[in-house]
Formats: C-alpha cells, structure tokens, sequence
C-alpha cells in the first residue's frame, strides 16, 4: 500500500542508508521482513510525528524500543509492521545499517 508516501534518501552507500518518510493517514506497513543478500541489516527509527491515532510500530523482537519513539532492530531478522494510521501523518528518520 503506497498511498502517498514520501521518501527521501538523505544518504545511501554500501553500508549505510538515511531516509526520511512521511506515512500519511490510511497507510500500513504489512508483516514482512526485509531481505539483503548477505551480512546483517539493522535499522534504527526515529519516529519525529507520531500520528494523532494508529500507526503503531510493532516488531517480533527490538534491541531497544524508547518510549516508542527511537527504535533499534534486525530488520533481516524479525518479522514487523505498522498498524493502519487512523488519524494524522507518521514522519519517520530510518537509518538502515548493513553489516558483513
């Protein structure tokens, strides 16, 4: 589901991706897990708006999870999602790191 989302890459390399999106109301992130073809691939998000209701980050397993605000996980690795975002917009800051 693409309504609208926004996305800017900040920065891309081989190791090492920044983005910023804008989710807007009526999105979700299905279950899925995100593949590389080798290595480790963590990501690290910094919801900057929370929307006014819904769009919740749910993951199998984080690092760490900050008040649901600054989130550290293995994308490669555990199952996540974003439940459907009722009311408002998401803004979110992803740093994406792969790691051999």
């Amino acid at each position: 589901m693409s309504l609208n989302v926004k996305i800017r890459i900040l920065l891309h390399s081989k190791r090492l991706s920044i983005y910023l999106v804008r989710y807007p109301q009526g999105h979700k992130v299905i279950p899925h897990v995100d593949m590389i073809s080798e290595g480790r691939l963590y990501k690290l998000n910094c919801v900057l708006v929370k929307p006014k209701a819904g769009g919740e980050f749910i993951c199998e397993k984080n690092v760490f999870n900050l008040f649901g605000r600054v989130i550290l996980f293995r994308s490669d690795l555990y199952q996540h999602r974003v439940s459907k975002i009722e009311r408002g917009n998401r803004w979110l800051l992803s740093f994406a790191l792969t790691q051999n």
